[in-house]
């Protein structure tokens, strides 16, 4: 008996060093568990501990009662169940394990806090958004093989030690251009759940275009059916159902986004003007349009059947957007004179509150007076002009929030260098640093730091007609704008951030996302 202990123990501790004994597979050497420093965005606060929780076959997934912490539960279930083997199962009884909970406390609506330790992992949220965002970092905290779709090794430890994060601006947004290029509704789903690993909360959704209309209007069917029915280059372009838009929708509140739907007006609107020559001052529709010129196309003005037009649109889009904002786009208007552009706002505008929207705008919006509480979304360059910089830092003097957009800096479409394969370079060339350092609250002059409301990354699909496409384009800049967007200006370090991002990298292969290698990201080399 002793002997066979003994030879049991040397065995055991032969495996544990990786050294195979006879008839046996080596094993696979324990690893450390991913250090909070490795989360993205960073966490307001980080108290590492000691010891690691394990997740096991005998692991639950423990949710208080309400449906909204199921919910969460069954998503994370999900994520975890195809990697790691496990049945994981949901329940609202027991202790230890995960626990997701639901409890008042300094979280606000979006915030949480993340508690591990050898017991188990809690997540602690005030709202289930909360919830949802601590199970992205925890997701995170777990190795990248957890991102695979077929079982893989582990072992599956989470660091022990607290976390308690809470984001610093409520609009932390990705736009996503389906105009120039249609994308169907399982790509976008697709970039929906890319963007809620990084806790993305808004989906820009561009729906119009001089190339394409996008979303089904029944008072206005042509919209769809013949200014959808191309795309830049003369592809077959495509377009929503009311189903589909829906689907969008719901999707994208499963992962806690929120869909901002946009309809550029009164230019970027050759789609609609070839649908329905009424809309045209000259009663004449053009020809559809397949190019990439901007600024040649106006609503007129002047004509009543373009606030009919406006209206139906405005009113059968608001019925089936359950959040907050509609986008009205209003950038680029060059063939609208300036006073047909303030006459024009001025009567859209509060078509848009008569169905319950707040009116967003790209920045040029503030060349007319924007309505209360509406949001300018400021697009321009770091050499835009003082004047222009001045009218929209004024009308954040006077209460219009400012979503930040800059186009040399966060644009996702512009090529990283000169020889990038894809995107545009008309703003310049943005690699990856310099979409990552800069501040919010100190771009824009003149503007108080108190009507920031966030950052949004913009993707113009000029070029781009795939998902690989998309990724390679989003990434490794969109953590960046994530980053931005959630954590603590005091955590915004180039040289510290470019070392958490390089370890996404591993993520990323696991689930399948193209990326640029940028040469400025130090990237695990195996």
């Amino acid at each position: 008996m002793k002997h066979r202990t003994l030879r049991l123990l040397g065995s055991l501790l032969l495996v544990a060093t990786g050294v195979s004994v006879t008839g046996a597979a080596p094993a696979p050497r324990p690893t450390a568990p991913t250090p909070f420093d490795h989360v993205v965005p960073a966490p307001a606060h980080a108290a590492p501990g000691e010891h690691p929780y394990r997740i096991t076959r005998g692991t639950h997934i423990r949710v208080d009662g309400s449906r909204e912490a199921r919910r969460v539960g069954e998503y994370l279930a999900g994520l975890l169940r195809p990697a790691t083997g496990y049945r994981l199962p949901v329940t609202d009884r027991g202790a230890g394990g995960i626990r997701l909970r639901l409890h008042q406390g300094p979280f606000g609506a979006e915030g949480y806090r993340l508690d591990s330790g050898p017991a188990g992992v809690t997540i602690t949220a005030a709202a289930p958004a909360g919830l949802f965002h601590g199970v992205q970092t925890l997701r995170q905290l777990l190795p990248a093989a957890v991102e695979k779709d077929s079982v893989q090794p582990g072992p599956w430890l989470v660091a022990g030690g607290t976390l308690q994060d809470t984001p610093r601006y409520g609009w932390r947004g990705a736009m996503l251009d389906v105009s120039r290029h249609f994308f169907t509704v399982e790509q976008v789903k697709r970039y929906i759940d890319q963007l809620a690993l990084y806790k993305i909360n808004k989906l820009h959704l561009h729906l119009s275009d001089d190339q394409g209309w996008r979303i089904a209007i029944d008072s206005w069917p042509r919209l769809a059916t013949y200014g959808g029915s191309t795309q830049v280059g003369g592809g077959p372009g495509g377009h929503y159902t009311k189903a589909d838009y829906r689907e969008i929708v719901r999707y994208a509140s499963s992962r806690y986004l929120e869909v901002v739907p946009e309809i550029d007006m009164p230019g970027h609107t050759n789609a609609a003007l070839a649908s329905y020559a009424d809309l045209n001052c000259d009663g004449v529709a053009p020809p559809l349009y397949t190019g990439t010129a901007v600024g040649f196309s106006s609503l007129c003005a002047g004509k009543e059947i373009t606030y009919d037009f406006v209206d139906d649109v405005i009113r059968e889009l608001a019925a089936l957007t359950p959040g907050r904002y509609l986008h009205i786009g209003g950038d680029e208007a060059h063939s609208t004179s300036h006073e047909d552009y303030v006459a024009f706002m001025e009567r859209v505008q509060p078509i848009v509150a008569r169905y319950g929207k707040t009116v967003v705008g790209w920045h040029q919006l503030t060349g007319a007076t924007p309505a209360e509480g509406a949001l300018a979304q400021y697009w321009g360059l770091d050499g835009t002009s003082a004047q222009e910089k001045e009218r929209v830092a004024a009308a954040a003097r006077n209460g219009t929030g400012i979503v930040l957009s800059p186009a040399d800096r966060i644009y996702l479409d512009m090529k990283y260098t000169a020889d990038t394969p894809l995107g545009l370079d008309w703003a310049g060339l943005v690699e990856v640093r310099r979409s990552y350092d800069w501040d919010p609250a100190a771009y824009l002059p003149g503007a108080p730091a108190s009507a920031i409301r966030g950052v949004e990354a913009p993707l113009w699909s000029e070029t781009l007609t795939r998902s690989d496409e998309i990724e390679y384009m989003a990434f490794p800049r969109l953590p960046g704008v994530a980053e931005l967007g959630w954590s603590p200006a005091s955590t915004h370090d180039w040289d510290a951030y470019k070392v958490r991002l390089a370890a996404q990298a591993g993520r990323w292969e696991a689930l399948g996302i193209d990326f640029y290698r940028s040469p400025q990201v130090p990237w695990p080399t195996a």
